[in-house]
């Protein structure tokens, strides 16, 4: 999806909002935007402040990167053993073991040779 420059404009100023634990009311967005010499049309911020009385902000700009997957991802050991949490496991990363480059000298001559 494709933002135009008010939602933009408007959504960067209800992140900054919300961040700061200010309301994110149509007034408090405009204010933001004619400080920062920003110009949108006048239904944006009214729009965005709905918004922010129906959901979340700060679970929509947690989930915005498509963290949902992974978070289905480690539930799904905690649901498989009853509701009981799993046992912190460090990320083990197998170390594979890289090919040592041969040198000359192995292969029974040199480079001048």
């Amino acid at each position: 999806m494709v933002l135009g420059f008010g939602e933009t404009a408007c959504s960067y100023a209800a992140i900054i909002l919300n961040d700061d634990g200010i309301p994110v009311t149509a007034e408090n967005i405009s204010s933001l935007l004619k400080v920062a010499k920003i110009n949108v049309e006048s239904y944006w911020p009214s729009l965005f402040e709905k918004l922010a009385q129906k959901k979340n902000l700060g679970d929509l700009i947690a989930n915005a990167g498509g963290g949902g997957a992974s978070v289905a991802v480690a539930a799904a050991p905690v649901a498989a053993a009853g509701g009981a949490a799993p046992a912190a496991a460090p990320a083990a990363e197998e170390k594979k073991e890289e090919p040592q480059e041969e040198s000359d000298d192995d292969m029974g001559f040199g480079l001048f040779d």
